[in-house]
């Protein structure tokens, strides 16, 4: 979160990577963020914009003391939308309905500032929404006991834990432990931390068979398949997800795109897609690539991708951008400029 009065200091990547003198896609190459006793980021672990306190970043790359952050809750502190969500007490989805509210809407802050800038509202404005919103008594929403206890974006962090402490437990002592549903959310998010860890494993040794990566990390035999499955599939993001990435921080050096971390989405359990928002100003909000048709233009910010019919997405404001499925960044760039010039 942005703590109360530091707004003024929070810094996107791109930010530090000028801080540094070095291009965007070089700095997510080098990581230099990740380095021993670097800052930590001060947006929620799961935000696809990194922010950092400048003061902080600064003091580190000069060889000073790095100076603290407030640890006190403040009513003017800036959430995202995780972290609203957990002062909430919802899902980061139910968020999203949320937070289209009046009460939420007015009071919303863009950092960086402009239409590329991620949402964030006062810790104060949400507390409010919280009494004030619908449902039983002071709080609203669910009965207790009804639903999960802990927030959705706690729920694989602790899972995680009981995972590390043991690899065999079940959904039942999940879900016990935790205060979660069994069917679905103990069994999703165990299936799907196995699954990582899984392609974890396969990452550093190729030539392990993923039953047996199972087996080695100690998951129960009735486990092993469904945790098999979903690291192929992990592993097919994974690979996949540097080319987009390339090219998004080539955009996004151009000043066309907003510089963000590339997130795959899987349409119909089988093929990959991820979105690209375009920078204020540009013709269209963003773009898609599609592993099976390429590069294209989108007319939605907020859903860019849409539904997956089985064919490749026509109509009005969708042009598709260069030639082949995996164009070079300086293709995307020129089509996109090309594209927008014929548009005008």
């Amino acid at each position: 979160m942005i703590r109360a009065g530091r707004l003024k200091y929070a810094q996107t990547m791109a930010d530090l990577a000028a801080q540094l003198g070095m291009p965007l896609g070089t700095f997510r190459n080098k990581k230099p963020h990740t380095q021993k006793g670097h800052p930590a980021p001060i947006s929620s672990p799961t935000s696809r914009a990194l922010l950092w306190d400048s003061e902080q970043t600064a003091a580190f790359h000069a060889g000073k003391p790095v100076p603290a952050l407030p640890k006190a809750d403040a009513d003017e502190d800036l959430l995202d939308r995780h972290e609203a969500a957990a002062e909430l007490g919802v899902s980061a989805a139910s968020w999203n309905k949320y937070k289209s509210d009046p009460k939420l809407t007015e009071h919303v802050v863009l950092v960086p500032a402009g239409d590329g800038g991620t949402e964030h509202w006062p810790r104060r404005v949400v507390r409010e929404f919280k009494t004030s919103r619908p449902g039983r008594g002071a709080g609203g929403g669910r009965r207790v006991g009804s639903g999960d206890m802990i927030p959705r974006d706690e729920i694989l962090p602790r899972i995680a834990e009981l995972l590390d402490d043991n690899p065999a437990i079940t959904l039942t002592e999940v879900a016990d432990t935790l205060g979660i549903a069994k069917f679905p959310t103990a069994q999703a998010g165990l299936a799907q931390l196995r699954g990582r860890r899984i392609a974890d494993l396969i990452e550093v040794d190729p030539d392990l068979p993923p039953l047996e990566a199972a087996e080695r990390l100690g998951y129960p035999t009735a486990t092993r398949r469904g945790a098999a499955a979903i690291a192929a599939a992990e592993l097919q993001t994974r690979q996949a997800r540097p080319y987009p990435q390339q090219v998004a921080d080539a955009l996004a050096a151009a000043g066309v795109a907003d510089p963000i971390q590339i997130e795959l989405r899987r349409l119909g359990d089988e093929h990959l897609a991820a979105a690209l928002p375009l920078t204020a100003g540009q013709t269209w909000p963003a773009l898609v690539w599609d592993e099976r048709y390429g590069w294209r233009t989108a007319t939605s910010r907020r859903h860019p991708i849409g539904k997956d019919t089985g064919s490749a997405p026509e109509g009005e404001g969708i042009r598709y951008l260069a030639s082949g499925i995996r164009p070079e960044p300086a293709e995307v760039l020129e089509a996109l400029a090309s594209a927008e010039e014929a548009e005008r």
